[in-house]
């Protein structure tokens, strides 16, 4: 009688523990993001400003993005990607932010120039992604005589 009694709670134990293990891992679950790269994704230039274009830079934490005396030329109808801007990114927590500026330059020392506008990136929109998974934050940034589209990617990491 005591082997039936080691038997069933053998069985017994074996059944709670690959419970356990399936509830806890389902096939193709991921973790929370506990941080998340955020990155360009492109610019629209729907109306620029000067009649030959704008002369656009990025400003990220204080770095400007191309780096040195470089710029991307825009007239009305341009989109232009990361690479066009050497790829302006960074990481944020779920509690941080980063704040991209568009920025509108004059050659031939660009400098910081003029702020057009900007999209911030946010912790809180990191913190309702999954590892890998992505997220787009977009503002239309309007001014006197010019109208931009700016476009960020957040991924979860």
């Amino acid at each position: 009688m005591r082997s039936d009694k080691l038997l069933t709670l053998a069985l017994t134990a074996g059944l709670a523990v690959s419970a356990t293990v399936s509830a806890a891992s389902p096939a193709g679950a991921r973790s929370a993001a506990a941080t998340c790269r955020v990155e360009v994704n492109y610019v629209d230039a729907y109306d620029t400003e000067e009649n030959n274009g704008d002369e656009i830079r990025i400003n990220l934490a204080g770095y400007m993005y191309p780096s040195g005396n470089n710029y991307v030329a825009m007239n009305s109808g341009d989109t232009a990607y990361s690479g066009n801007f050497a790829n302006p990114a960074t990481t944020i927590g779920t509690t941080g932010s980063a704040l991209f500026s568009l920025r509108e330059v004059t050659p031939p020392a660009v400098g910081q120039g003029d702020e057009l506008g900007s999209v911030t990136a946010r912790g809180s929109t990191c913190a309702t992604l999954a590892t890998g998974q992505i997220a787009y934050v977009s503002k239309h940034i309007f001014g006197t005589g010019y109208w931009y589209y700016m476009s960020l990617v957040m991924t979860g990491l």
